[in-house]
């Protein structure tokens, strides 16, 4: 086991990997950049170094400075979180020419699979299912016509090297192609630097489901089951949940197995995500492999009792999964919401600021992942999230009736927040019943249901 880590990150995710750390007996060195001088959370780390100003390209992103703060504080690995330099290959080369562990996969599998036209063309060679689309990348304007033509209307333009929702338009005729497929590459050239787009067919109301994959570097490859995060607006998720509701038991393993063998095939290790789109007739594509941890993944830890992190950690230092998938199973149903300091009344616009109160909820079966607090200043610099609100029940329907508690207990004030918007979908009819797909909430945005209450 590792003795010292440097957590590259910030926030709820720095915070949740000193707190596995301290349980694994492990020291840490924590970053943080101007924005973030004072932030409680830095005084659980066992050194904190400043790396540079507030936006992120010149500190967070920074990967000299990182180096540095991992030279001075003499650690033997980094664990990169997510967003930030998670997937970035260059970084893990740099990691490695300084014999410093990255804590993810290896540089081979993260560039094969976070290459989305690459994990496309793996899928299909592996006989996964993927979403009809380009046979590659889009070199023009007229080879985005001719496919989407071919594979016919509506189409979703997609940045290669892409996350998060940036880089992606949905075009639904020629005229409209033409517009969005340069507004994609130039979207998906300022976000991740490479301005390279793929096609494929848009499919309309389908769900979004991910399996979690942990893997060693023993050849072990184990999938700990599905997520739902089909609840999302801008290709960005809202709320996420596991196991996935209204899922037929043979669909649920045929999409695990497929994530076992996507995950195997490139020679992955760490903890990683497998995403799929399952469409109204019940048929699977792959869409893309997230190759760190996520956002969600506490839902699935609350269902599987595996901590993740923990998990990401031993098997950087070479420890073997001491499961077989069998000994795998969930138990109950938990949801995540994503609370973010934002106005859903202005459109979602981020709402930076100090947070005059704070009121976290509690009971059994409540986790709260935040790293902020009464007093806290929001920076305006990085993610509107703010924290994590998560429940775990025996049922479905216990699970909904806590969250619903939860959500009115959890008091936030100083800052506009989604809390608003998130009770009032855990009063709403479709989703009680998980009668949802990925156009849910725009259509329950569009009836006026947004805001503070």
């Amino acid at each position: 086991m590792y003795k010292r880590i440097l957590i590259a990150n910030r926030g709820e995710i720095a915070l949740r990997i000193i707190r596995a750390c301290r349980e694994l007996g492990v020291e840490t060195v924590a970053v943080y950049s101007e924005a973030d001088r004072g932030a409680q959370y830095l005084r659980l780390a066992d050194e904190a170094y400043c790396i540079g100003p507030a936006p992120a390209r010149d500190s967070y992103l920074d990967i000299p400075r990182i180096i540095a703060a991992a030279e001075v504080g003499n650690v033997e690995a980094i664990h990169p979180g997510y967003g930030f330099l998670a997937e970035n290959a260059h970084f893990v080369d740099v990691c490695q020419s300084c014999q410093i562990d990255f804590i993810g996969p290896p540089l081979e599998a993260m560039k094969l699979l976070g290459d989305k036209n690459q994990a496309r063309q793996l899928a299909s060679r592996l006989g996964v299912p993927v979403v009809p689309g380009s046979d590659g990348l889009i070199e023009d304007e007229q080879q985005a016509l001719e496919v989407a033509h071919q594979i016919g209307f509506p189409v979703l333009i997609k940045a290669s090297a892409g996350g998060g929702g940036r880089g992606m338009r949905v075009a639904a005729n020629d005229l409209a192609l033409k517009s969005e497929l340069q507004q994609a590459q130039a979207e998906a050239k300022a976000a991740f630097g490479n301005p390279a787009v793929y096609l494929e067919k848009y499919l309309e109301g389908p769900r979004h489901i991910e399996v979690q994959i942990l893997a060693d570097r023993h050849g072990h490859v184990l999938h700990l089951y599905e997520r739902d995060c089909t609840v999302q607006r801008r290709h960005q998720k809202v709320i996420e949940l596991s196991p996935a509701p209204h899922l037929p038991e043979e669909l649920r393993q045929a999409i695990c197995q497929d994530a076992v063998k996507l995950a195997r095939e490139a020679g992955y290790t760490s903890a990683g995500t497998m995403e799929f789109l399952v469409d109204r007739h019940g048929n699977h594509y792959f869409i893309e492999a997230n190759t760190r941890i996520q956002v969600e993944h506490p839902v699935t830890e609350m269902v599987t009792g595996v901590d993740l992190i923990k998990w990401q950690i031993r098997v950087a230092a070479g420890e073997k999964l001491p499961w077989k998938q069998h000994q795998l199973q969930t138990r109950g149903v938990s949801f995540e919401c994503r609370i973010n300091a934002e106005d859903p009344e202005r459109n979602f616009q981020p709402c930076p600021g100090r947070i005059d109160e704070l009121f976290v909820p509690g009971g059994p079966g409540v986790r709260f992942d935040s790293h902020v607090h009464a007093g806290y200043v929001v920076p305006p610099h990085y993610d509107s999230m703010i924290g994590k609100l998560i429940v775990h029940q025996p049922t479905r329907e216990e699970a909904i009736a806590c969250m619903r508690r939860a959500l009115d207990e959890l008091h936030i004030t100083g800052v506009r927040t989604t809390v608003g918007l998130l009770r009032r979908v855990f009063r709403d009819g479709t989703f009680i019943h998980g009668q949802f797909d990925t156009s849910y909430l725009d259509r329950f945005l569009a009836g006026g249901a947004c805001g503070e209450e």
